[in-house]
Parts: structure tokens; C-alpha cells; sequence
């Protein structure tokens, strides 16, 4: 924020501010909004500068953008349980003074459950 032309609304920054500015962004564990408002300029234009200053260096990231390798992790595969091949579903539904009672064999739960959907709608 070194000095404003007359006539313009933009201000003209030194590469040394800008510089620093840069640098105290790139930083471990710093918000390049922080250092934009410690130093009050726009944030976005200061991520333009520290694009700016990678493509000048040639770097494919910027430089607080470190590649991060991949690392295979083993994993277990849960086992499925058993369908359970014991009681079968039983279910009685009470409408008024009506009743129906019905046993569904317990491997079809799926099929018990979208009838007793449809069934309670």
C-alpha cells in the first residue's frame, strides 16, 4: 500500500510489499486471509499475487500446495452374518374388528417389510 495515483482508485504496491506479503502467506498453518487483512489488501488479490509468483519460478503448485502421496491402508472385509433360518416372522394387524395374522418365513425380511408397508398406507 505504498501510493495511490492521483485520478485512479487503484493502488500501485511495490514488488517488496508484495513480496512479503507472498511470503508471510506461504507460511505453515497461516490463513491467507489473515495475512491479506494484517497487511490491507484484498485476500483474492492476494492469492492472484501468489499464483503470480509461482508461474514466475515456474512451479507447477503453489508452494504451500505440497503434493500428497496416496498411502494403501489394509482393511478388513466384515463378514456377512448368516440369514437366520429360524422362527419365522409373525405378524398380526388389528383394524376395528378385523384381524390378520401372518407368518413370513425370516430369509424374505425385505418383502415383509415393503408388504407392511403397503399395508399400513
Amino acid at each position: 500500500m505504498d501510493r495511490a495515483v492521483p485520478g485512479r482508485r487503484r493502488r500501485i504496491h511495490s514488488d517488496e510489499f508484495k513480496e512479503q506479503a507472498v511470503q508471510a502467506s506461504q507460511q505453515p498453518g497461516v490463513s491467507m486471509a489473515a495475512v491479506a487483512m494484517a497487511h490491507g489488501i484484498n485476500a483474492n488479490l492476494l492469492r492472484r499475487w501468489v499464483r503470480e509468483r509461482a508461474q514466475q519460478r515456474g512451479d507447477a503448485v503453489a508452494a504451500n500446495d505440497k503434493p500428497v502421496g496416496f498411502i494403501a491402508l489394509p482393511m478388513q472385509v466384515p463378514s456377512v452374518p448368516p440369514a437366520p433360518s429360524g422362527e419365522p416372522i409373525r405378524i398380526e394387524v388389528r383394524r376395528g374388528a378385523t384381524i390378520i395374522a401372518v407368518t413370513w418365513p425370516a430369509g424374505a425380511a425385505d418383502a415383509c417389510a415393503a408388504w407392511m408397508r403397503e399395508l399400513l398406507r
